[in-house]
This record gives structure tokens, sequence and C-alpha cells, in this order.
């Protein structure tokens, strides 16, 4: 009798599907279980498929898909419709592919099976939509939960979690690879210390995930029997787990075996190809999740290592001040940028004692490593400058003609051409607290006095670093009083958040005041915390991702000292003969070191009388206007005393301007808006002054007039 013969008189058929040419060959009794005439037939594949039920159809795709990829036998259940729609018969479809050159054929057999009564449910029930609903439902779920993780641990957390619909194992493992060795990167389901034996496995090992990794194949071991038969070697290990069943699928990423996964089962599980396709899937997501956080955590570890090596270690020991420093990079990438800051001990120069500091802050544009390594180099070249002893101006200069040179050499490549950086040096006496600084388009400083005032110190500045060879950076100089705090910082405190700089310079202020105590480091920790929340200056986490720009802020204060009353409020500025725009900045000065004064007429008046004091020095004479504003504590109330200096000999003289002169007002107003004034000869120049007294009790002055 043929086989032929033999098969049909069983019900089952023989089928040949060639994925190359998109044909389906058919013996007689297939065609017949297709509803065609029984005789030998070669179809379309489009042809076949217009037999099938739809749902069965787009099932068994991902069947072979899923038997391609293990090298296993495709099985399905699968409905035959006639030209109406109806179904006629249920089919079992067994076959293997044999794979070449890409392409593959699946020969196998159709069998004819009865349909399970209701009620009743057989070997191999079709998959109801519920089931396959609650499927799709977790494989969603387990895909977003592992593509939020962001380190292995979490990544291994959330595979533990894992509730699979209808199977869930009880005992997971996951194996990674070192060298030649497995080892186990985490388990779930077992005690501490049991995955000793199983840890460092040579991959010639006869164990289910070693041969796993050596071939890329999964393996599936239903029963204990099926377990001790493939690996009687490995088995007495296995066997004290008290486990019915195990899947061994391999972690693949780009095509690369990274590890394999085990799932173990307390009940028997039957792995049938829709189980199977699950375990594949969750695998492939799992290995996924598992690449990207070992790279994350290889980006995290050498952004710890830049940053440990290119931030100094702010350490105690420096008498006289405090010093307090955070870092904070942006998000995405590596977590290192082109902000830094250092503090530098500066040697003394001719003529005077050791004994001075030196601060910087600067930014490199841009947020990459290029960035990174443009700052790392222009910060040891600014260190190298300071250490010979150079003043501020020309620490600045020499840096933007040593940042020129290196972006002159630049290739242009995606990442290259010129870039920029901003800077401000300083240099502070710890004995004296005179401060020199020199600024490159950098935000300027600011001071918190122990009162709680806080001013943003107007500085003279030029270009920023790298654009120009040779640029000119004037210095400005004021003094840092005990019990001060000077405060630098980059652009990004300021501006991220959706500020500007102003806006952000208000919110920082805000800080400034509010703080109490000596703590630096509270206070560094507030304002970053500010921006982006509590625990932000830690440079992991998902507040990573939201950081708009880098930030680097320092913070230096002077120890204070013991006093019976408290230290005067005082301000410093020079307003060049080519700079008349800072006469703003000077009323602003003013405005801020009187912002808790009781008269408000009184500081309009002095806001106008320094806009005059200042503004006859430029017209009148060929020099700078020195502009010094205090206010001091004094037994009947506090005191305004401003100075206005400058190189002149010549005295201002008070006229009396007719209705329509447009000068000749000042000391006019002067006489009428200031409590006492004066001018004073002082050595080549002079200095006019004028002092007010906030009222003691304004609120009743005022009710009373």
């Amino acid at each position: 009798m043929r086989t032929e013969d033999v098969l049909a008189a069983i019900a089952t058929g023989l089928w040949r599907w060639d994925n190359a040419s998109g044909t389906v060959s058919l013996d007689a009794e297939a065609a017949r279980l297709l509803g065609l005439p029984a005789e030998p037939v070669r179809l379309t594949e489009a042809a076949v498929r217009s037999r099938f039920h739809p749902v069965d159809w787009n099932e068994i795709d991902g069947v072979v898909q899923l038997a391609v990829a293990e090298g296993t036998l495709a099985e399905a259940r699968l409905r035959i419709m006639d030209e109406r729609g109806r179904i006629v018969r249920t089919v079992r479809s067994r076959s293997k592919p044999l794979v070449e050159s890409g392409d593959y054929q699946l020969v196998g057999t159709l069998q004819e099976i009865a349909d399970p009564q209701p009620g009743t449910a057989g070997p191999h029930t079709p998959i109801t939509g519920d089931w396959r609903r609650s499927r799709e439902a977790f494989l969603l779920d387990a895909g977003r939960a592992l593509a939020e993780a962001r380190s292995t641990a979490e990544v291994l957390r959330v595979a533990a979690s894992l509730s699979m619909p209808g199977f869930s194992p009880d005992g997971l493992a996951v194996f990674g690879l070192a060298g030649d060795r497995l080892t186990v990167i985490g388990h779930h389901g077992q005690r501490d210390g049991d995955e000793g034996p199983f840890s460092s496995m040579t991959l010639s090992t006869d164990y289910p995930a070693a041969e796993v990794v050596r071939t890329g194949r999964a393996l599936y071991l239903p029963s204990p029997e099926e377990y001790r038969r493939r690996f009687p070697a490995t088995w007495p290990l296995a066997e004290q787990f008290d486990r019915q069943s195990w899947a061994f699928v391999p972690l693949v990423v780009a095509g690369r075996t990274m590890g394999a996964w085990m799932a173990a089962f307390k009940h028997p599980v039957a792995f049938t190809p829709d189980e199977r396709s699950v375990l594949t899937t969750v695998a492939r997501m799992l290995a996924q999740a598992l690449a990207r956080a070992g790279v994350a955590e290889s980006e995290r570890e050498l952004s710890q290592g830049l940053q440990r090596t290119m931030m100094p270690v702010l350490g105690p020991g420096i008498p006289g001040i405090r010093v307090a420093a955070r870092y904070v990079p942006t998000g995405g990438g590596l977590q290192v940028g082109g902000d830094w800051y250092d503090m530098i001990r500066l040697p003394g120069r001719s003529g005077s004692a050791p004994g001075r500091v030196a601060l910087v802050i600067g930014d490199v544009q841009g947020h990459d490593v290029r960035a990174a390594a443009l700052m790392g180099q222009l910060r040891i070249a600014l260190r190298a400058y300071a250490s010979e002893g150079h003043r501020p101006d020309a620490v600045l200069s020499r840096a933007s003609r040593f940042l020129y040179g290196v972006n002159d050499g630049d290739d242009g490549g995606p990442n290259g051409g010129p870039r920029f950086a901003t800077c401000l040096y300083l240099e502070v006496d710890l004995e004296t607290g005179a401060v020199e600084i020199a600024r490159a388009g950098h935000p300027e400083p600011a001071v918190r006095m122990p009162d709680g005032t806080v001013l943003q110190r107007p500085t003279a500045g030029g270009l920023p670093l790298g654009i120009v060879p040779d640029t000119d950076y004037p210095t400005t100089r004021f003094a840092l009083a005990p019990g001060e705090t000077l405060m630098i910082c980059t652009d990004g405190l300021l501006e991220t958040g959706g500020h500007d700089l102003d806006t952000g310079w208000e919110r920082v202020r805000r800080l400034l005041e509010q703080h109490r105590g000596e703590d630096l480091e509270e206070l560094a920790d507030r304002l970053v915390e500010a921006v982006h929340g509590p625990g932000s200056h830690h440079t992991t986490g998902p507040l990573a991702d939201r950081r708009e720009d880098d930030i680097a802020v320092l913070l230096l204060s002077r120890r204070p000292v013991e006093a019976a009353r408290p230290a005067p409020r005082r301000t410093l500025m020079t307003i060049a003969q080519a700079e008349p725009e800072r006469i703003a900045e000077a009323r602003e000065q003013v405005r801020q070191l009187l912002h808790d004064w009781a008269d408000g007429d009184q500081l309009d008046a002095a806001v106008l009388m320094v806009s005059e004091m200042v503004t006859n020095v430029l017209v009148h004479t060929d020099g700078d206007a020195l502009l010094t504003a205090q206010v001091a504590a004094g037994e009947e109330g506090r005191r305004l005393r401003v100075e206005v200096s400058d190189a002149s000999d010549e005295l201002p003289h008070k006229r009396h301007p007719g209705e329509m002169a447009s000068s000749g007002r000042g000391l006019v107003l002067m006489e009428m808006l200031a409590d006492a004034w004066g001018v004073e000869p002082r050595g080549e120049g002079k200095t006019i002054w004028f002092e007010l007294s906030e009222p003691v009790e304004p609120v009743a002055a005022a009710e009373a007039g």
C-alpha cells in the first residue's frame, strides 16, 4: 500500500509551503481537507489563505516565525472556511521549517480533528479571544515597564514581577557572559546563595543555559524526566528546587547572544507555540532592556569618573573662608558637559604675603563630549596661568588665546567647529577680603550681606574666550566683608525652567535672601533644588532628563567676626567714560542696597542724586567715576552715605539755572533732598557726597503729613 493511501485513510494530507516563491503544494488529501477537489495542486499563498479563518491565519504566522527562530516544529489548529465564510472543519497542522539562505519551506501534514463539545477542552484547544487579549495586554505592560527601567537592578525587579497570563513562573534567573563563562546577573524565587553552583560555569558545561548561549536556540523542558534525560550531569543541581518545567531562552541583541533567561515552573507546562511565543517575546524585551541599562550604567560610571577628574575637591583647611559648590549636568548621553568650576591656591606676589585663592567658573559652548574635552583643557590652562602669578586680566587674555588656538586646529567634523567659552575669574585676599575680578561674557557675581541684603555686583567684562586671539579684560575690584557670601554661577542656574536672565536672577535672589545660618552646603542644595526639585544635585534619575542646561554654582563666604552692631552694607563700582550706560546699573545698585528702606520718597531721592552725581563726572571731567554707597546702623537709626569720586581737581559750583536750562541743577537738588552733603578735595581729585537718615517712625510721620 502506498504512503499516500495510508495517510488518506487516517484523514491526513501533506503540504509544502515555499516562502520564497509564495506557493503552496498540496497532495490530494490536503486539497480535500481545504475544501478543494481531491487531487494534487499547487496554489498561491493568497488562494490557500482564503480557505482559513482570518484569525487563525494571523496566528499561524507568529507560530511559523517562532519555529524558524528556534528550529522546532510549527504546530497550529486551523479552521477551514467555505466560499460563504462558514466553518466546515478544523485541522491540525504540524510542519518543519527548512531554512536556506534566509528563505524557508514548511514541509508537514494537515490532519482533520473533531471539534470539542461545549464545556470540554482538548489538549489543543484554540486560543480564545480573552486569552489573546490578556496576552497582548501583558506584553504591552511588560514592554512599558522594561523600557522605563534605568539600571540592571530595576530591569531584574521588573522581570521578577511579571505575571504571565495562565502560566506564571515561580523561579527566574538571568545569565550573562564573562569571557567563556556563565555568570548569574540576577535571580528570583531562590534563596541568596542558591545561585553559587551556577555562577561560574564554562560554556562547555552540560547545562541548559550554557547550551542555549552556545547555540542561540531556546530549550524547553516540560518535565523532570526530560531534564534528567537531556542533562544528566547537572540534573542534581536543578532537582533540589522541586520544579516541574523549565524554559531557557536566549537573550539576543543585534544578532549577538548576550546571555540566557530561565523561567522555571512548579506546575507542568506543555510549552505550546503560544506559550513559547510569549516567552520569546519577553526574552527579547528583557535582552534589550539589559543592554540599555548596561550602556547607561557604563555612561554613568564614565561620567562620574570624568567629574571626579575634572572637578576639584573643595576640602576644609583654608583659614578664614568657607566654600561650597555644585555641578549638575544636563540630561541625556554622558552626564558631563562644558560647565566647570575651580578653586586655586595662589602663590604670594612680590611684596605681598601668601594667602590668596582664585575662584573660576566657566561654560564651554555645547553639551557633548567635545565640550567636556575642551572644558578639561581650558581648566588646566587656567590653572597654569594662575599658578604663574598672573593677574585676572592676564589670566583670561592668555586663556582666550589658548582656546582660539585650539579652535584654529579644529577639523570641523560633526561635533567640531569653533567653540567659545564664557568665564569669570576672581582672586580673593583671605586677610583683607579684597576681590579682583575679570569677566569674559559670563553672568556677574552676587554678594549676600550678613543681614540678608543681596547685590548683583556690576563687573566690567570682555568677549567670551576663544572668539578673537587678542582680547582685553578689564579688572573690577571690591571688598568682601566678614560674614558676606559671594556667589558665582553659570547661566544654567538662572535660565533653566523657562526663565530668562532677569527672572532667573530674581528667583536666585529670593533664595539667597531667605537663607539663614552659616551652612553653605545647605544653600548650594537649595539653589539647585529650586530649579530641578529635591535631590537634583545628584546626576542620575528621572530628573536628569528634564534638565535644559548644565549648572555650576560656587559659593565662598568669609567667616563673620563678633561685633557690637551689624556690619554696614556697602557697594562700590566704577563707571568709565566709555560706559555711560552703566549709570543705570549704578541706580539699580542703590535700589538693591536700600531694598528695605522705610521711606520710599527718600529712596527715589537717593537714586536721583546718584544719577546726577555720576552724570556730572562723565560730562564735566575726562576721568571715570567711582561710586561708593554704605548703609550703617547708628544709635539713632540707619544712615545712608553715598560718595562719587573722580580725578579732576575742578570743584563743582552751585548755579541758578533758568526754566529752560538743561543742566546746572545737581547741587540744587542735593541741597533740597539730602540731609547733608558736601564736596571734599582728596589728593588727585575730589569726592562729592550726601547723606540721608532713615525715619524712625515712617508710618506715623506719613499720617501726620
